[in-house]
């Protein structure tokens, strides 16, 4: 992929929706609605699609989910935990009060990389 800004990609799943954007050397995945067991499958797909490209930095836009179960949690673990082992590219912009509790009480709230 070139560094070109690129089309936007948006995913309807459910209660989910994944917005990809690009601007130069930047990549936004921005999740709205309701992150649970049915829409990992999308966001997890869209992320190895995005990590393939030469992208500098990928932010994960949590702000506008309204809710994230277990399965979300994992999901987001396992980005950062690649991320880890590819350049340390993603991070991670803060969820809602209800998304942000969910780190907070499963004790990875200081382990993931949140831009403030």
């Amino acid at each position: 992929m070139t560094t070109e800004d690129s089309p936007v990609v948006t995913i309807e799943h459910g209660p989910l929706a994944v917005r990809s954007t690009r601007q130069e050397d930047e990549h936004v995945v921005a999740l709205y609605g309701e992150l649970d067991l049915a829409g990992v499958e999308v966001v997890e797909a869209e992320m190895r699609r995005v990590e393939l490209t030469d992208a500098g930095r990928i932010i994960v836009d949590l702000s506008r989910l309204d809710f994230m179960d277990s399965s979300g949690l994992r999901t987001m673990l396992l980005v950062f935990a690649r991320s880890r082992t590819n350049g340390n590219r993603v991070v991670f912009l803060r969820g809602g009060p209800v998304v942000q509790r969910l780190f907070d009480i499963s004790g990875v709230g200081d382990l993931l990389p949140f831009l403030d």
